[in-house]
């Protein structure tokens, strides 16, 4: 039996500060736990554009992004007390140019630039681990729109 994905599209926020790289982390609303922006496919939206969108959302970040997908990670969504349903993420690099002060969800969530490996240390998901430790070995590995 074939397992059903339920689709959603995630920004990798990411800058380059004195030669090194950093990723941006949000937190959760419901579990707090560290991630990277994502939400759900949006009828008008190319999947980039959803990607983007929830950078700006949840993060505050603006910046240049890829137009197609570097990586996917599989994760379970809690919709409810007894409802989950599995994931599948599609990983856009979003190169960040511009630190907004003031963004929609800034009251709901925490953001923190951290180090690859501290990045993946502190996301739970293990799909995302492999991905942000992939990424820090080669993050200009796509072009980017601007």
């Amino acid at each position: 039996m074939k397992k059903k994905f339920y689709l959603q599209y995630a920004a990798l926020p990411f800058r380059v500060e004195g030669g090194e790289l950093l990723i941006m982390l949000v937190t959760s609303r419901e579990t707090h736990r560290w991630i990277i922006p994502k939400g759900w496919p949006e009828k008008n939206l190319k999947p980039y554009q959803v990607a983007e969108t929830e950078a700006y959302e949840e993060a505050g970040l603006r910046g240049g992004i890829v137009k197609t997908p570097i990586a996917a990670f599989e994760y379970q969504k809690i919709l409810g007390p007894k409802q989950k349903v599995t994931c599948l993420v599609d990983v856009f690099p979003l190169k960040v140019r511009e630190i907004l002060d003031s963004w929609p969800e800034q009251t709901q969530r925490k953001r923190a630039w951290m180090r690859p490996e501290e990045a993946a240390a502190a996301v739970v998901e293990k799909g995302l681990k492999r991905l942000l430790l992939a990424f820090a070995k080669d993050p200009e590995q796509a072009d980017f729109a601007d």
